[in-house]
């Protein structure tokens, strides 16, 4: 039996959340990353953020089943700033599709964080200012919170996970990958 091995990273901008890839799109193969390791949970190619790895098959499920509700947190750069009603809306849920999201938590991020640009950078206009929010989520379809706050009249610019449960991303750049202990994550 192979030792269970836990590693979070900081997946870039423009990276597919898995080591193949039919397509000229790049995967998590350029990292060097340890042979055996399976994403848990996904980032889609336009996210950036904390992305657990791991061998530990009984870990995976038991962080993407949804009956265990685990909390993950993102930082979301918007268009505008949004109003209190557009964050209550978030909270209470929304529609996207024919679904209805889970009562989630969102706010405004006071102070505004710094964050080092992205490479391509974010769409940039003078006459319209952005702001970064936090959402925390206990589910995750696709684009879900891409089409949520573009659903309260605020589209995403950018989007970063910062924590599966009580795993943080920390200081990790962009690329970078360090190895944790389960005990980390649950």
């Amino acid at each position: 039996m192979k030792k269970p091995l836990y590693l979070a990273f900081n997946k870039p901008y423009g990276i597919l959340s898995q080591f193949t890839s039919d397509n000229l799109n790049e995967t998590l193969s350029v990292f060097n990353l340890p042979k055996d390791v399976y994403a848990c949970g996904r980032l889609d190619k336009d996210s950036e953020g904390l992305l657990l790895l791991t061998n530990d098959g009984v870990l995976i499920d038991r962080l993407l089943n949804p009956i265990h509700d685990k909390v993950k947190t993102y930082w979301v750069q918007v268009e505008n700033i949004p109003t209190a009603d557009a964050l209550k809306k978030l909270q209470a849920g929304v529609m996207i599709g024919d679904y209805k999201t889970k009562p989630c938590k969102a706010r405004l991020l006071d102070p505004q964080p710094e964050i080092p640009d992205r490479d391509p950078p974010v769409r940039f206009r003078k006459s319209i200012p952005t702001c970064w929010i936090e959402i925390e989520l206990t589910e995750g379809k696709n684009r879900q919170v891409r089409r949520m706050t573009a659903a309260v009249g605020f589209p995403t610019l950018r989007l970063i996970r910062m924590k599966i449960g009580k795993l943080s991303l920390g200081n990790l750049r962009a690329g970078e990958f360090r190895e944790i202990s389960k005990n980390e994550i649950i």
